[in-house]
């Protein structure tokens, strides 16, 4: 029970922290307004990490890759704590298959949040169309760099119905497929890696 316990507190606030770094790398990857309330969230919780790891971390290819490694290091840490309370020592002996472990639990993590934000950009467009709140601001700048190549390609039928978002859901699904089946192949245990749930 209690083992039970420390693994739900473990697991949700690592969960937690581990969406709000891939936040931070999602927002500078999109070119998202750092002036939202959100962004500006985001970063004071994530800059007295990532600060330090930039010195030594450059951006390859305009890629933040200082906020990669801490996603990889966040995961990876998150697993050996996971595996500590489950007492699954024999696997942290092996760091590899928990690092690809981690990679595919964190593109887990990017797929919902590209769900959620296209779950709440098309709430919003039916309750709030006009609405500037940060979050749906947000959700649309997260998924635009998605939307806009489809809008492109299939233009709003009739000048107000986007199918982009219907496309975008669809695509999500088959990357999650996609994901769950490479999660088996590797042998990934849910409960150790956070965003396999």
């Amino acid at each position: 029970m209690f083992t039970s316990i420390l693994h739900l507190i473990v697991y949700s606030l690592m969960s937690l922290f581990l969406v709000i770094v891939i936040l931070r790398f999602l927002l500078q990857l999109v070119r998202a307004d750092f002036y939202n309330p959100v962004s500006q969230a985001i970063v004071k919780i994530t800059m007295p990490m990532l600060k330090p790891m930039r010195k030594v971390i450059p951006s390859i290819l305009g890629i933040d890759t200082a906020s990669v490694v801490l996603i990889i290091l966040v995961q990876l840490l998150a697993t050996i704590l996971l595996c500590v309370i489950m007492g699954a020592m024999e696997l942290i002996l092996n760091p590899l298959p928990l690092i690809l472990w981690g990679i595919i639990g964190a593109l887990t993590i990017v797929s919902s949040i590209f769900f959620w934000c296209m779950i709440i950009s098309i709430i919003g467009s039916f309750i709030a169309p006009f609405s500037h709140h940060p979050l749906l601001t947000l959700a649309n700048q997260i998924i635009n760099p998605l939307a806009a190549p489809i809008r492109k390609l299939i233009p709003p039928l009739g000048g107000v119905l986007d199918i982009s978002p219907i496309i975008i859901l669809l695509g999500l699904q088959i990357v999650n497929m996609l994901i769950a089946r490479f999660a088996t192949f590797v042998g990934v245990y849910p409960q150790l890696v956070l965003g396999n749930w």
